[in-house]
């Protein structure tokens, strides 16, 4: 692997900015060879600049309006894009590379703007759910989409076989890439996770025009071709890089040969700050050359030569607002013979100026502090709470059904407050440097949790990992503290849903044994909807169009399945887990008493489905018994080592325990309350599959936890066919 050696350089801070917010412009020619940086911010200022000895020249900068939420380039096809186009609320304003507004177009859109994509004459917008299609500021196609749309690009015209054929890929919430063709849908590429940033691979679609590089919400990145290619139909899958780091959710992309290795390299831009570089040695899969971490997010990630013309920069914009790049200059330094550290005059007098701008702002906020404090003893004075946004996800992690919750705010935070009315696990995090504390709570008063993170200076975002269980439904609060005068807080609440640790999928195993449940009554379809909406993540807000509506889910905990089919009067559930049915059956009966709607429902059990779903958890449950038994041996087994000579005499078995001590001991670690839950989960299974029968067997769940306790998969399954 060929490491790389990159050097981080800060440009400018601006206000708050959304993803897709920067680009870099085409350079103007020899007489400017150097590239200009374009930056949107949410305080609705578009601003050019250049780099002159490291310091930015603003070639424009637009006096502030509506929060911008996308910048896009546009151009000729085949021709240079230096065209500027921003999107704020429905408008979409076009600006020339001097700053001259040439454009304000009023999108017939019910919804803000979200993302943009410009191809020549066409102009393609998406809100929430509405996509939209202009030629010429002439509206000619419209998509109404079940799902929530993330992200929007369009396949280059220059590749296309007629330069009238637009084709529109659409990143969707539901964990598809819709295809369109006109305002229909042609086909959707099922994709492993939600994708929540789309590029053109290689800038230009590949050979054919046609390969888009998606980035998911839970990490992971890939490659798909979306077209025919030879004589294969529908898209073909070439790459996938897994999220093995538990990194955070991928919100920017870029191709740019960074390296200068002749070939484009892949740039990444994360949710916790991570930036990467894949190259792709001699093969087709992508290699990771770099990575370096942030302690913001990275709203958007671009590269070309801004500083000197001589070396390539990635160039990348912060939540919080700052202009970061991250060169391929040398930033060497002199050091002296007693170890001092000598600059060039440049960076002396940049270093005296900087000093100098941060005496002068530490005496300005000494100065409005102690006004403030006069004004404050003022009776008639009325103290104004500061108002601050703040970036939040709440995003289900496949690889170890976890919640991550992450909070950034554009100040330090001071301290976060969680509370939560549900039993839930809080994990630890390596990259979480804040100091946590627990208070008494009263589960009676319905409050189950209530944690402090007190945050270390200069911390703008904090993410924290919680495990919930399924059946078990409530609320999540954060509070969250800035450092700021004077002292105010801003609360965001969370839903755990009762069936949290299910994740959409597209695809169900009708050959596994199900359960059956079957809800009838006098229902609309939209309030069947708002009622699995309130049991299940990952549903859009709105019903979606059709006479019936069909939802396939997978447990991220247990890999069984959930298919959910209704319409106007009728919904029906089909799981191989009977716990899934039972909780769904419970809920729902619920939900539809508080609106007074009567419910038939009738349940089709499939006793099979019991030892298919034991089957599922057996290998789960073998893996963490043991796991535990070997960290139980550990203590044991280094007093044995320190008191001989030598630990021979041990079974391969032991000594294999010893030298792996620290692995199993972080993983232990990593997964608490693991044992618990499994267990938790079978004694669910066990009661539930005789409540159906009408029968009440928690009076043998003691027996049923030393069986567990003693764990043998035959044994297990015979006390489940016998116990009545």
């Amino acid at each position: 692997m060929m490491e790389m050696n990159l050097s981080r350089v800060d440009f400018c801070q601006v206000s708050t900015t959304s993803q897709k917010c920067m680009h870099i412009l085409p350079a103007s020619g020899r007489k400017d060879p150097l590239q200009k940086v374009l930056v949107g911010d949410q305080a609705g200022v578009l601003q050019l600049f250049g780099m002159k000895k490291r310091d930015p020249t603003h070639v424009f900068k637009t006096m502030p309006s509506a929060k911008i939420c996308r910048v896009s380039l546009g151009g000729p096809v085949g021709g240079v894009k230096e065209k500027i186009f921003a999107a704020a609320g429905s408008e979409v304003k076009g600006y020339t590379k001097k700053g001259k507004q040439f454009l304000t177009f009023a999108t017939n859109l019910s919804e803000d703007v979200q993302s943009m994509h410009v191809e020549a004459a066409d102009l393609l917008v998406t809100g929430k759910y509405i996509f939209n299609h202009y030629r010429d500021l002439q509206d000619i196609n419209y998509y109404y989409s079940t799902d929530e749309i993330n992200d929007i690009v369009c396949l280059p015209l220059e590749k296309s076989e007629s330069q009238d054929e637009v084709t529109p890929i659409l990143a969707c919430n539901d964990r598809t890439l819709k295809i369109m063709k006109g305002s229909d849908l042609q086909y959707e590429v099922e994709l492993p996770g939600p994708p929540s940033v789309i590029e053109l691979f290689c800038n230009d679609g590949g050979e054919q025009g046609d390969e888009i590089v998606y980035g998911t919400s839970d990490g992971r990145i890939g490659l798909v071709q979306v077209t025919r290619y030879g004589d294969r139909t529908g898209p073909i899958h070439k790459w996938q890089v897994e999220n093995a780091d538990s990194l955070g959710g991928v919100i920017s992309l870029d191709n740019y040969d960074i390296t200068a290795d002749g070939c484009l390299d892949l740039l990444v831009g994360r949710d916790d700050g991570t930036v990467e570089v894949y190259g792709f040695d001699e093969t087709d899969e992508p290699i990771r050359r770099f990575k370096q971490t942030f302690n913001e997010s990275v709203t958007a990630i671009k590269a070309g030569k801004v500083s000197n013309i001589d070396y390539d920069e990635i160039v990348l914009t912060t939540y919080a607002g700052w202009v970061n790049s991250l060169t391929t200059e040398p930033q060497t330094k002199e050091i002296s013979a007693g170890g001092e550290v000598k600059y060039s005059e440049e960076n002396q007098a940049k270093i005296a100026s900087l000093r100098q701008e941060i005496e002068m702002l530490q005496k300005q906020v000494l100065t409005e502090r102690d006004n403030y404090q006069v004004q404050a003893q003022n009776p008639s004075s009325i103290s104004a709470v500061p108002g601050f946004h703040i970036n939040n996800k709440f995003v289900l992690n496949r690889d170890d059904a976890s919640y991550s919750l992450s909070l950034e705010v554009q100040m330090s935070i001071d301290h976060v407050l969680i509370q939560s009315d549900v039993p839930v696990d809080l994990l630890d995090i390596d990259k979480n440097s804040a100091v946590i504390s627990f208070s008494s709570c009263e589960p009676e008063q319905g409050n189950f949790l209530l944690a402090t993170y007190r945050c270390q200076a200069n911390t703008t975002r904090l993410e924290v990992k919680i495990r919930t269980i399924e059946g078990q439904y409530g609320k999540l609060r954060a509070y969250l503290t800035p450092r700021i005068q004077p002292k105010t807080c801003l609360l965001t609440t969370y839903c755990i849903k009762p069936l949290s640790l299910h994740q959409r999928t597209h695809s169900f195993d009708d050959t596994r044994p199900c359960n059956k449940l079957t809800l009838t009554g006098k229902f609309s379809a939209a309030e069947v909807h708002s009622w699995v909406t309130f049991c299940l993540p990952e549903l859009p807000e709105r019903v979606p169009a059709g006479d019936s509506v069909n939802f396939i889910f997978t447990s991220t905990f247990l890999d069984t399945q959930l298919n959910c089919t209704y319409r106007k009067g009728e919904a029906v559930f089909l799981s191989d887990n009977i716990s899934t049915i039972s909780i769904l059956k419970d809920v729902l009966s619920k939900e539809a008493t508080k609106k007074k709607i009567k419910l038939d429902v009738s349940c089709d059990l499939n006793d099979d489905s019991i030892e298919h779903t034991l089957r599922l958890i057996h290998p789960k449950l073998e893996y963490q018994l043991l796991l535990a038994k070997k960290v139980q041996l550990i203590e044991a087994l280094k007093e044995l080592e320190a008191n001989e000579s030598s630990v021979e005499f041990l079974s391969p078995e032991y000594r294999q325990i010893l030298e792996d001590a620290e692995k199993l001991q972080a993983e232990y670690k990593k997964q608490p309350c693991h044992l618990e839950r499994l267990y938790g989960m079978i004694t669910d299974l066990f009661i539930d599959k005789f409540k159906f029968k009408g029968v009440n067997v928690k009076s043998r769940v003691p027996q049923l936890l030393e069986i567990l306790d003693n764990y043998n998969m035959d044994n297990l399954k015979t006390f489940f066919e016998t116990a009545q």
